[in-house]
């Protein structure tokens, strides 16, 4: 059985660094000098190394590190059906949004064989059986923003978006899963000029029953360290207090811990994970760092509603900064619970 978890229990919200023999590898595998036996060895190892860092760091909570779909919601849409992948309208200069790769929806969206998911799950809990476990996938709202429709094709396609993440989130759930977390930074800006609380319902209609501890991550994005979004919360209060899940998580430590007072009314419907390390900042924090901004959280929010993570996932960092930052997260959380207890 999973351990008991402490109180301020703490989590890495999804990606992990690639060790620099990880990125060196992905270059042959794409040239076509690995078998798929080796490919899978290669990805195996990958996830037992980013297992190995969080153990190392004390996280209480575990992730896979997404090693099997690299920059985040990108290489997850090769699983779906029925999109033309559009050309990239800019390639030289420094990596941004506008490279990103576009698709139009030219059939009915679906994926077939399934996101992967249940394979990343599988592959986590065989190496950490008796821990916590998260899985985390991209929402409707996030698959949605990177593909155009036009008229009543843009309902068709949240309707299968909708449908494909639940049909994914419903095999995790058989397959063991208990702590389910769906990305959303399209919500911080609504795709296909959708409102903000028909945003909330689309996230919801994905959510509603599920048997399982289910969270929301918004962020403003963190495509090469970099945020695309108005970063103010209270600009989208109105969704997030729409959602029906169990737990937010929510960036603060790279807006310098601004909008806290808002932790108040969110914790009176969620617990929140909040953002205390910078992963768009190369510079590493010290255990007293977190320890300070997870006070300033708990002057409007319980111990027992608050959970530590970062603000976003670790692939825009080399593997020592993910790491010493990881340490710094748990080592501030241990003195903020130890001072609690």
């Amino acid at each position: 059985m999973p351990q008991e978890l402490p109180l301020l229990p703490t989590v890495c919200v999804g990606s992990y660094a690639s060790p620099g023999w990880f990125i060196a590898a992905q270059r042959l595998a794409r040239e076509g000098q690995m078998g798929d036996q080796e490919v899978n060895e290669l990805l195996d190892d990958a996830v037992t190394v980013c297992v190995n860092d969080q153990l190392d760091a004390g996280i209480d909570i575990l992730s896979d590190g997404e090693f099997r779909r690299q920059r985040f919601v990108f290489e997850l849409f090769d699983a779906l059906e029925g999109l033309e992948r559009l050309p990239v309208g800019r390639r030289l200069g420094v990596p941004g949004y506008d490279r990103a790769p576009r698709f139009r929806r030219i059939a009915p969206v679906k994926a077939s064989c399934g996101l992967g998911t249940v394979a990343e799950f599988g592959a986590l809990k065989r190496r950490a059986p008796h821990m916590p476990l998260k899985i985390a996938l991209p929402g409707p709202l996030t698959f949605a923003a990177f593909i155009g429709a036009e008229g009543e094709a843009v309902s068709d396609l949240f309707s299968e978006l909708q449908g494909l993440v639940r049909q994914e989130i419903d095999a995790l759930v058989a397959a063991g899963c208990n702590y389910i977390q769906l990305d959303e930074p399209g919500l911080t800006i609504t795709p296909h000029g959708l409102s903000l609380g028909a945003a909330a319902d689309a996230i919801n209609r994905v959510l509603a029953g599920i048997p399982a501890n289910t969270a929301v991550h918004v962020c403003f994005g963190n495509n090469a360290g970099r945020p695309f979004a108005d970063r103010r919360l209270g600009r989208i209060m109105p969704a997030l207090q729409l959602l029906r899940c169990k737990q937010l998580m929510l960036e603060f430590a790279n807006r310098e811990m601004a909008e806290l007072d808002l932790l108040k009314p969110l914790s009176e419907q969620f617990s929140v994970a909040a953002g205390v390390i910078d992963v768009k900042n190369f510079h590493v924090e010290t255990a007293d760092d977190v320890a300070q901004r997870l006070n300033r959280c708990l002057a409007y929010i319980s111990p027992e509603r608050l959970t530590v993570t970062a603000d976003c996932g670790f692939s825009a960092l080399p593997r020592h900064l993910a790491r010493a930052k990881m340490r710094a997260m748990t080592a501030g959380a241990r003195l903020v619970r130890d001072r609690l207890q």
